[in-house]
């Protein structure tokens, strides 16, 4: 037993030695300085509140088309023996230019039967005027009292006036339609189409072409019902309108003005529809210093409408659920309900909801209550923090 004591007295001398000097160094230890963690703030952007009288600008688009737009019918039938050089899809026309001619040949004939017809017609009817006189004379000399309307040929002369005035407008529909054998541009404008060639026969009623003019160009504009509030007069408008169009140059601008609104809602798209005029859309005046606008071209619009007082004018992406964050002079949050009274693609527009010199916060805080302190973006630091982060940090170097 005494030979066991002895083998394992060193080892536990050792263990009671390293047991003890580990109690020392732990024992005689110099603490850490217990340092209070930062309170980390979320960085935010900021906008001061500014009021102002501020003009609406209503956003739409459409298609420009022409306000006339004209068929060409044939009135009469038969072959087609003319064509103009400028009849053709693009070829520029001015009012009264004949573009086509159907043959008149049989129209002159026509004609010239109407004028023979008129002149038996006049001819009888002097010859029974001359039987009438002759009845009356032959009549007074027979007896003294009222002869018949029959005896005096009335009845006779009246049939032959008839037949006169038939004449009459037989020879104005001979003439009229040996004139619809040409066909004449109704219009100052463009050729769309044209439907007929050379030598083709055409029937009464057939389209021969269409005819866009080019004085006056529309173009529908599409506005939701609840922003006719916002445009001046609006059941007969006469606002501006810009016009604009992309270009491989960059956007191109006209300027047109509301002549008329369409007065109904469309019952699926709930959007009534305002029309915008651009005179001499071609150019042909040499009036418009964007150039011409074809027809047929998309166009963004910008109508001009109504101005209002003391309007505050805020990034869409600031307004959420129609609350806005407000940041007070300490820094805190305070989200408020706001009267919206008009939103387009990039702006909201709010009256009476806000003060002039009030900071509105520009950065998404969906996840942040009302009293929560925020840091402003650019915003130094406060002296006291910087003069106790090196107080701190002296006393941790000693």
């Amino acid at each position: 037993m005494s030979v066991w004591i002895r083998r394992l007295l060193p080892i536990f001398i050792i263990l009671a030695a390293l047991i003890g000097g580990l109690a020392v160094i732990f024992a005689t230890k110099t603490q850490p300085e217990v340092k209070e963690q930062d309170k980390v703030l979320p960085i935010i952007e900021v906008s001061e509140i500014r009021s102002d009288n501020i003009t609406l600008k209503m956003k739409s688009y459409g298609v420009v088309q022409p306000r006339h737009q004209t068929q060409l019918v044939a009135e009469v039938s038969g072959r087609v023996v003319e064509l103009d050089p400028s009849f053709i899809a693009g070829g520029e026309v001015r009012q009264g230019q004949i573009l086509a001619r159907i043959e008149p040949a049989d129209y002159q004939a026509d004609l010239m039967q109407a004028q023979a017809n008129l002149a038996q017609a006049k001819a009888v009817l002097e010859e029974e005027i001359a039987r009438g006189k002759v009845a009356e004379q032959e009549w007074k000399g027979v007896t003294a009292g009222i002869p018949p309307e029959l005896g005096l040929r009335k009845p006779q002369l009246a049939q032959e006036q008839a037949k006169l005035r038939s004449a009459e407008a037989a020879l104005a529909r001979a003439q009229r339609n040996l004139e619809r054998t040409v066909i004449r541009a109704p219009l100052d404008g463009l050729i769309k189409s044209r439907k007929v060639d050379l030598g083709q026969y055409v029937s009464l009623g057939v389209m021969m072409g269409e005819v866009l003019g080019t004085d006056v160009a529309e173009v529908r504009l599409p506005l939701a019902a609840d922003q006719l509030q916002f445009i001046n007069n609006p059941d007969n408008p006469n606002s501006p309108v810009t016009l604009t169009q992309a270009s491989a140059t960059g956007p191109v601008q006209w300027q047109a003005h509301l002549v008329r609104s369409e007065q109904v809602i469309d019952e699926q798209s709930r959007m009534i529809y305002l029309v915008a005029e651009l005179h001499d859309p071609y150019n042909k005046e040499g009036q418009l210093a964007s150039g011409p606008l074809k027809f047929g071209s998309f166009v963004n619009a910008e109508i001009e409408g109504r101005t209002l007082n003391n309007i505050v004018r805020l990034p869409r992406h600031s307004v959420r659920n129609g609350a806005v964050m407000v940041i007070g002079d300490d820094n805190r949050l305070e989200r408020r309900q706001v009267d919206v009274v008009h939103t387009d693609l990039n702006s909201v527009y709010i009256r009476d909801s806000l003060k002039k010199g009030e900071r509105i916060s520009l950065t998404a805080l969906n996840s942040f209550e009302d009293g929560s302190e925020v840091k402003i973006l650019g915003e130094p630091e406060p002296a006291t923090n910087v003069s106790d982060s090196l107080s701190a940090e002296a006393n941790a170097n000693e």
